[in-house]
C-alpha cells in the first residue's frame, strides 16, 4: 500500500504532465510535492525503489521537471498571493518575477494593491514590485505609498500605436525610421485639420 506522501506525489506527477498548465496549478503542485518529499525526508521514485538522498526537496523536483531549484522556489511562494493577484499572473497581466516579490507583502497590502491595479487598469512593474517589497518589510508599505508608486509612468505601459515599417515607406521610400514618424505626425495633423474645415462647412 503506498502512504499519503507518495499518493500526493503520483498525483501532482499527473498534473504536471499536462500539455499546458498554469502558474498557479504548477505553483500549488510544486508546493504539494515539495511538502510530501520533505515529509517522506528521502527521495522517491516510484518507478523502483526508495532511496535514502541528500538532496534537497526543491532539487528533486527540479532535477524531474528540468528546473532550477530558484525556479521552483519561486513558483512556490506564488501560493503566498492573494486569488486575485494570481489570477492576473494566470492571465499573464503581472509576470512571475514580480509576482515573487509581491508575494512577501501582507494580506491587506495585496488586497490594496488590487484595488490600485483595478483604478489605475495597470499592473506593478519588477522594480515597483521590488520596492513595495522593500517597504513592506520595513514595515512602511500603506495604501497611499502604492499608488503613488503605481501612478508612475513607466514605458512599457504606455498606449502605442505600431505599423509594419514597409507599410509606412510606400508613402516615404527614402526616409528613415524618425523621418516616417514625423511623416505620420504630420499627416494626421493635416487630416484633423481636413476634418475642422469639414465639419465647418457641414454646420453652415
Amino acid at each position: 500500500m503506498i502512504s499519503r506522501d507518495e499518493a500526493a506525489i503520483m498525483l501532482v506527477d499527473s498534473n504536471l504532465h499536462r500539455e499546458h498548465i498554469l502558474p498557479s496549478e504548477k505553483a500549488f503542485a510544486y508546493k504539494l510535492k515539495y511538502e510530501a518529499l520533505k515529509s517522506q525526508g528521502k527521495r522517491t521514485d516510484l518507478t523502483s525503489s526508495q532511496l535514502e538522498t541528500k538532496l534537497r526537496a526543491d532539487e528533486i523536483i527540479g532535477e524531474q521537471t528540468g528546473e532550477s531549484r530558484a525556479q521552483i522556489q519561486r513558483y512556490i511562494r506564488l501560493t503566498n498571493l492573494i486569488p486575485e493577484l494570481l489570477e492576473l499572473v494566470d492571465e499573464g497581466k503581472i509576470a512571475l518575477t514580480p509576482a515573487v516579490e509581491l508575494s512577501y507583502l501582507t494580506e491587506e497590502q495585496q488586497y490594496a494593491l488590487l484595488g490600485t491595479i483595478e483604478e489605475e487598469e495597470r499592473t506593478p512593474s519588477f522594480s515597483q514590485a521590488v520596492r513595495f517589497k522593500k517597504l513592506s518589510q520595513s514595515n512602511e508599505l500603506n495604501t497611499e505609498q502604492i499608488e503613488t508608486i503605481m501612478q508612475e509612468d513607466k514605458a512599457n505601459q504606455r498606449e502605442t500605436i505600431k505599423f509594419p515599417l514597409e507599410q509606412l515607406q510606400q508613402f516615404s521610400p527614402r526616409a528613415d525610421k524618425k523621418e516616417l514618424e514625423e511623416f505620420v505626425l504630420k499627416a494626421c495633423e493635416y487630416y484633423r485639420k481636413y476634418l475642422i474645415k469639414q465639419r465647418d462647412r457641414d454646420a453652415r
